[in-house]
C-alpha cells in the first residue's frame, strides 16, 4: 500500500489493490482533488481513518442517452410537483447527503473535512449540485464535480420518494454531460441505466 506525500502524485493505476484501492494519505487540498478527479480517482473513507484513494477496475457509469424513465416516474414528472434547481442550495445538499439516514450504509463517508473541501470546490465553480423543491422545501438533490464534459457524481439523498431519481434524470436529460460517473456498482443507479465499465475505457473517456 503505497502513503501520499506533499506531492501532488498518485502512484500508476498498477499498484490498485482487488478493492480499488490505490493510495492512502495526502489531503484534501483542492489541487489533489482536482487531479485525482482528472485522473478517475476519488476519496472515500470514513471519520477517524486515513484518506483512502479508490480507482476502482470497474466503473459504474451512466451515458446520459441510457437513463431509464419508468411510467411512474414519467407521470410524477408531468405532475409538477416539483421544482429543480442548479447550485442554488449546494452547502444545504451536502449537509442532508452527509447526515440523512440511509439503509445502503453509504450514509456516514461525507466526513467534515470532506464536506468542507467540496465546499470549497464548489466556490471555485467545480463541485456542482442539483436540488429538488416542494412547496419552497429542499427534498431532494445530488452534488459532484464537473470535469470537462463528465459529471463525477458524489452523492444524493432524498427526503420524499423519488425525490433523488428526479435531480439524478434531470441532470442526464438537461445538461450536455457525455458520460456521469456513479464510482461503484449499487441497484439503484443500474435501475436508472447505469452500468460497469472497464477501467481502462473510463480513463479514455475521461482524458479524451
Amino acid at each position: 500500500m503505497i502513503w501520499l506525500t506533499d506531492k501532488i502524485e498518485f502512484p500508476p493505476y498498477e499498484f490498485t489493490t482487488n478493492d480499488g484501492i490505490i493510495a492512502l494519505g495526502g489531503d484534501l487540498s483542492e489541487e489533489r482533488l482536482i487531479y485525482a478527479y482528472k485522473n478517475g480517482i476519488f476519496p472515500w473513507f470514513s471519520e477517524g481513518e486515513p484518506i483512502v484513494w479508490y480507482c476502482p477496475y470497474k466503473r459504474m457509469v451512466l451515458y446520459p442517452d441510457a437513463i431509464k424513465v419508468s411510467k411512474s416516474m414519467q407521470k410524477l414528472i408531468h405532475k409538477n410537483q416539483f421544482t429543480i434547481t442548479e447550485n442554488k442550495a449546494f452547502k444545504e445538499v451536502i449537509y442532508h447527503c452527509k447526515n440523512i439516514e440511509r439503509n445502503d450504509g453509504f450514509g456516514t463517508w461525507i466526513t467534515d473535512d470532506m464536506e468542507q473541501a467540496y465546499i470549497n470546490l464548489h466556490e471555485k465553480g467545480i463541485a456542482k449540485s442539483v436540488e429538488v423543491w416542494q412547496n419552497d422545501k429542499l427534498v431532494g438533490g445530488l452534488y459532484g464535480l464537473e470535469i470537462n464534459a463528465i459529471f463525477c457524481g458524489e452523492s444524493m439523498f432524498s427526503k420524499v420518494s423519488n425525490a433523488s431519481k428526479l435531480a439524478f434524470i434531470y441532470l442526464a436529460k438537461n445538461k450536455e454531460y457525455s458520460l456521469i460517473d456513479c464510482q461503484i456498482y449499487n441497484d439503484h443507479l443500474a435501475s436508472l441505466g447505469a452500468k460497469e465499465i472497464d477501467r481502462s475505457l473510463f480513463l479514455d473517456i475521461l482524458k479524451s
